[in-house]
Parts: structure tokens; sequence; C-alpha cells
């Protein structure tokens, strides 16, 4: 039986384009690149040349910091480019995938006879160990530091995020060899939803999270569960389906970054799921998917935490939807903020939309409003369900005031907790960003 914890705090934004539990099948134009920006805190360094020959599988660049840690190639072919920008930093490592797909075969896995160190060295050697996070900083994991646990979360909720369990479909096998090599390294615990089909996996303990949006963050988790101290350390998943890259890893012996990505939005003529690689360029994807008259902002992520794209951008590491909304710019309304506003949201009652009950609203990208002095206002609270003082700690990492921060519990915070306090900001302050800041800050100090 799995323990329930019952979240009170929290914000569920309902919009429209949700997309439909079926499959479309794509045809890929045989681009792909691995953006090194997709994993927090690696400074790249490129392993191959332009013209080089590789296999999936294979590394493209490792972590300056950490040279074990590789990043594979999720398709074989020919390294066509490596994009650099300012003062160099590596954008992305581009490569045009052969038509007859080979992979580097690192050996089939029996995982019940593996320790943690083994299922470390096999992650690492497959290029695949990048994909793990870790609390504090946030930031891709250390693995000369083993942690105390490690945590998986299951649930998506934040909106129009992609199921799961359709992902999962056909692939429990996989994901139950994920889920027992993490136990090995040490205690994992399972994050689902209500009434999900999580609560049967076996060497983990399953938490059921009971509330609203963002339940599903790993760093909430954490935080009810084992919260981080200064000192400690633990490995997290906010993105389930890394635990199928490991199970296929250990159960074939070869590196498959396939994912099941949903195509979403208010702007999608028909919002479905499609099977893509990781680095996949979004153009085989984005097609003929909407109006492309109309002026839209492409989200690669969910509109909460993704980051805008273009048609020639490619699939993030860690993303399993693409999400298609109005821009907002072209938006000429008589009156602007006077209107009642039945069509839109609003978190404190002041558009009339709240009369018309439960609604899915189709909102664009527009901030409404600038930016302004910080009211204590307890907003941040209403929709950040940790123990902390959200408000508080975001001052001290303005302040640059660490001794506070620590204090506060930035050790067990992300970026991505602070989201939903971002939306419903009065202050219009870029939280995420802030957090972002003030972690790597500290980062440094501790290095």
């Amino acid at each position: 039986m799995a323990n329930v914890i019952k979240l009170h705090k929290g914000l569920d934004i309902h919009l429209q384009g949700k997309a439909e539990e079926k499959l479309i099948q794509l045809k890929s134009n045989g681009q792909y690149a691995l953006v090194p920006d997709d994993f927090e805190g690696v400074t790249p360094k490129v392993v191959v040349k332009e013209g080089d020959m590789v296999k999936a599988g294979d590394a493209l660049f490792v972590n300056k910091q950490y040279p074990e840690v590789k990043f594979a190639s999720p398709v074989s072919g020919k390294v066509v480019e490596v994009v650099r920008g300012e003062r160099r930093k590596v954008l992305c490592v581009k490569v045009l995938a052969d038509a007859e797909q080979q992979h580097v075969d690192y050996g089939v896995k029996d995982v019940a006879k593996m320790d943690g160190k083994q299922v470390v060295d096999a992650l690492l050697e497959a290029g695949i160990f990048g994909y793990i996070n870790q609390l504090p900083y946030a930031v891709s994991a250390n693995p000369s530091v083993m942690p105390k646990s490690i945590f998986v979360s299951a649930l998506r909720d934040k909106p129009l995020a992609g199921n799961f369990e359709f992902e999962v479909k056909g692939e429990e096998k996989n994901f139950q060899t994920g889920l027992t090599a993490l136990s090995k390294i040490a205690k994992t615990y399972l994050g689902c939803g209500v009434h999900s089909s999580f609560e049967n996996y076996q060497d983990v303990e399953v938490n059921v999270f009971d509330g609203k949006c963002p339940a599903g963050n790993v760093g909430v988790q954490v935080n009810h569960l084992d919260p981080v101290n200064k000192g400690e350390v633990v490995w997290t998943i906010g993105d389930p389906t890394v635990v199928l890259f490991i199970g296929r890893l250990l159960n074939t012996g070869k590196v498959d970054l396939r994912r099941r990505v949903a195509l979403c939005g208010s702007e999608v003529t028909s919002p479905a799921y499609a099977d893509m690689l990781v680095g996949e360029e979004l153009s085989t994807l984005l097609s003929n998917s909407y109006d492309a008259t109309k002026n839209v902002r492409i989200i690669n992520g969910n509109v909460l935490t993704g980051r805008p794209t273009t048609k020639d951008g490619f699939l993030g590491a860690h993303t399993s939807e693409i999400t298609v909304i109005p821009e907002g710019n072209d938006a000429d309304e008589m009156l602007g903020w006077i209107l009642p506003r039945f069509k839109q949201f609003s978190v404190n009652r002041s558009y009339f939309s709240w009369l018309l009950g439960k609604k899915d609203y189709a909102l664009d990208a527009r901030v409404k409003g600038g930016e302004r002095h910080m009211i204590m206002s307890g907003e941040y609270d209403k929709v950040l369900p940790m123990d902390i003082y959200g408000e508080y700690l975001i001052k001290s990492i303005i302040a640059g005031d660490i001794d506070r921060q620590e204090q506060l519990g930035i050790y067990e915070v992300s970026p991505e907790d602070f989201a939903l306090a971002e939306f419903v900001d009065s202050s219009k302050l870029e939280l995420q960003r802030i957090v972002r800041e003030g972690l790597n800050i500290l980062r440094k100090e501790n290095a």
C-alpha cells in the first residue's frame, strides 16, 4: 500500500489544446543536435570534429568538470557542425543521421547481480548518466559524490503536460529495470498521482501525491519525504523518461533516447503524441500542425518552465511536450485592462471568467504588466507546497545574503519550484531566473 501525501497548496491552470492519447507517425529529415544547455551546470568539452562518423551511443561532448560524464549521440551518422556562440560557447553539436542506424553495443546486463558502483559505471560508459540531476543546486549530478537517496517523479501535472502512463505502456519491463538499477545506488522514492498504475512497481518506496500542481515537482516530493540539509546530496529524476533510458540500456545494451512527446497548445490543429529522439529537429513534428500565418510562440517544454524555440530548434533532452500558444503581441483590445474579460484566466478573480465555472482557457504569452516593487502579500505561499518561506528566500537571493539563503532552505529548491509563483506574481519578477542565478552563485562559493 503506497503512502499518500495530501497537499493543500498549488494551482491547476486548465488550458485548451491537451494532447489526445493517439500516436502520429513522423518522417524525420535526419537532422539531430545535442544541446549542452539542456544539462544544467555542465560545461561542455566537445570530443568530436566536423566530418567524424559516430554511432548511437558514442560521446559527442563531456562535462569539463567531470570528464567521465559523457553525453551520447542519439543517432549514428556524420557530425556536420559544432555550433558556437559568443566567446566560443558550444550551442549544439549537429549530426546528420545515417539511413541505416548503428548502435554501440554496451552489453546486456543482469541488473539483479549489479551493485551501485557497477550501475553508475554502466551509465557513465554509455553517456546517459548526465540526465540525472542532483539537489542541492539543481544541476547535473556529480558521479563522485553518492546520494543519500534518489527521487523519481512519474507525476506530470503542469499545464498540458504529457501523460507518462501513456508513454510507459508496453515499456513496463524497462521502467522496472531502471528503477531496480537506481535502487542499487541508494534508497529510491517513486512519486506518482492518485489512481496511478505506478503503485505496483518493486524495489522502490512509492508515494502518492494528492494535490494540485506542482505536486509532480521532484523538489516538492523531496521536501516532504527527505529534505536536503547542507552537506547532503540527493539525486533527482523529474523527467521519468530517463528511467526508461536506463532500463533500455541495461536490457538491450544499446543507448535508445526515444521519448513520447505531446504536441499541444491552443494553436495546434490536432493535439496528439509522437515518438521522437532527443535532439530531433522540431520541423518534423511542427510542419502543418498549426496555422503558420498566425503569430505564435513555440515552447520547447511546457508553458511554465519551457524555453521559446522555432521550427528549426531541436527536441530538448528533458522535453516531454512541445507547446504552441498565441504570442499575443498582435492583440488589440479596446479599453485594455478595464474589460470584464470572460475568456481569460485570473488567480485572484480580477476577471469575471471565474463566474463561468471550470473551463479551459486559450492564454497567450503576454506578461500583462511591468516589473514593480515586490509586495509581501503571501502570493507565493499559496502555490508553493513546500516548508519554506518563498518570498523571504527570493528577497535574500536578490540581496545576495548567502547565510540567509541557507537558513531559508535554498539547498532544497530548484527554479521550476517557483514557476507557479512566477505566474501569479503581481510584481512580474522573473523568479526562475533569480533562483537559478542564486544557486549558481552558491555553487561557486561552496566549490
